[in-house]
């Protein structure tokens, strides 16, 4: 397959049913399956309840937000592309590689998770040889075309919600007593010795960071909408679906989990993707009564990881050919295949996810826990860009005397809801290890790890406006030429 350019540009592979799933696939994941129960287990489930909530709602603005931009701008690798004409070039080519790295370095990750999930019916198996066979089939399902990556996302996130349900449904049916003999959920497990909210002030911003990492993903139908067949109506039509369904799946998990299993319960500590047997939704089938949980969780949980991994592939790739259409990138890496593939970008991408996968067999895995780390606060930064740039989007639009009836998609509540998301972004961000403040004295590597990569973005962005002379483009200057139909 010979990297050819396609004057007719990507394709337009998306339907309704597929961008919904790429939000939710990106979204409902490990995050939930494992994160949850140790955010029950710090914060309390009325903490973590809270804590979800909160996040929930600022993801919501943050959708409506991108739905206004990716309707108007249906641009595939669109963060780097709405920073350019929003806000600066300069701030559009440090988002965009932020994007990129943020999810090339998740490739590597998913690889390691999924080594890991695997050994768990094949404990003496060679890790490199799995990881090589889940980095191929991700990169084929890529390398197809726009519509493999689709279809397979649709399967996967389709997989996790049916878990879900089943889940909910069994968890109701245990707190009624009608599965789970003797059963002693309840209010009184959800409040037990009166610590619904437990853990203080500390804890609940802890649990409220791993919210925040739970919900990224979300993001991705903003990318995906440059490829999809009517952005128009399929882009509205799934931030509806998708942030109700999230929303109703973390919530109400949440609470069943907290009225099923004590907070006090020693596993939800332990919850890992290397122990499948604690997770708490494993914890609640067998509480059910139903044996096989365990063997049937480690199987969703690989098809999650492997769902993330692939929409990491295909979003790192978007952008990164996206930003070489915008000469941000070499200029080879925007080059399309037949079948509207952009294979050079897709193959940079997929080197780097498994040079990040071998620097943790090598070693103590210090680079891979660097890069790891620094890969953290890359999905808030994102979100802040999103709403900055939906903020000066409006504000240039009425500067320019342009209607509001003249956006195919309208976010509900501004100003107030990309401010909102901001600020609660900015805090997260600002809030990644504040433990290192306690304790008598300053952990200095510790705040190192967790917030290097902060200054990494600041330095791209000043650096290449100091270099380019990029300056931030005045409210009336800003370029709203809308998307070709």
């Amino acid at each position: 397959m010979t990297p050819t350019t396609n004057s007719g540009g990507l394709r337009k592979s998306f339907k309704a049913r597929h961008m919904t799933m790429i939000a939710l696939g990106g979204s409902i994941g490990t995050g939930l399956f494992l994160a949850s129960g140790g955010a029950i287990a710090s914060s309390g489930p009325g903490g973590a309840l809270l804590a979800y909530a909160a996040v929930g709602l600022m993801v919501f603005f943050l959708m409506t937000s991108l739905g206004e931009l990716a309707t108007y701008l249906p641009v595939s690798g669109s963060f780097s592309t709405y920073g350019t004409r929003f806000v600066s070039p300069a701030f559009g080519f440090a988002i965009g590689w932020n994007f990129w790295y943020n999810w090339a370095v998740t490739i590597a990750a998913e690889l390691s998770a999924a080594t890991v999930i695997i050994k768990y019916w094949f404990p003496g198996s060679n890790s490199m040889l799995w990881s090589l066979l889940f980095l191929v089939l991700m990169f084929a399902l890529n390398a197809l075309s726009a519509r493999g990556y689709g279809e397979s996302e649709y399967w996967f996130a389709l997989i996790k919600i049916a878990t879900v349900i089943v889940f909910l449904v069994v968890g109701v049916l245990m707190i009624f007593g009608i599965l789970g003999g003797k059963s002693t959920a309840g209010l009184d497990t959800f409040n037990l010795g009166g610590g619904s909210f437990h853990g203080g002030f500390f804890a609940f911003v802890g649990v409220f960071m791993a919210a925040g990492f739970s919900f990224q993903g979300t993001e991705l139908i903003g990318v995906a909408a440059g490829e999809s067949e009517n952005p128009r109506r399929n882009v509205p039509i799934a931030i509806r679906r998708v942030f109700w369904r999230i929303l109703i799946f973390y919530i109400f998990a949440i609470l069943v989990i907290g009225m099923i299993i004590p907070y006090t319960n020693p596993d939800l500590l332990r919850g890992g993707v290397d122990d499948i047997g604690v997770s708490p939704f494993t914890i609640v089938f067998n509480k059910a009564g139903l044996a096989i949980a365990a063997s049937v969780m480690n199987a969703v949980i690989l098809s999650s990881v492997l769902s993330a991994g692939n929409s990491g592939m295909y979003a790192a790739t978007r952008v990164l050919y996206a930003m070489a259409q915008d000469r941000m990138a070499p200029r080879a890496l925007g080059r399309l295949t037949r079948r509207g593939v952009p294979l050079n970008a897709l193959l940079v991408t997929t080197a780097v996810g498994m040079l990040a996968f071998l620097a943790s067999l090598f070693g103590d895995g210090t680079v891979y826990t660097w890069l790891l780390n620094a890969s953290g606060m890359c999905g808030f930064i994102n979100w802040l860009g999103i709403a900055l740039c939906h903020y000066r989007f409006r504000r240039a639009f009425l500067a320019q005397g342009r209607s509001l009836d003249e956006l195919p998609y309208r976010a509900k509540w501004f100003p107030f809801g990309p401010l909102f998301a901001f600020a609660l972004c900015l805090i997260a961000v600002l809030g990644q290890n504040l433990g290192a403040f306690t304790g008598g004295s300053v952990d200095w590597y510790g705040l190192l790890v967790s917030y290097v990569s902060l200054p990494l973005f600041l330095a791209v962005w000043i650096g290449y406006a100091w270099k380019r002379k990029s300056r931030i483009i005045p409210l009336t200057e800003c370029d709203l030429t809308p998307h070709p139909e």
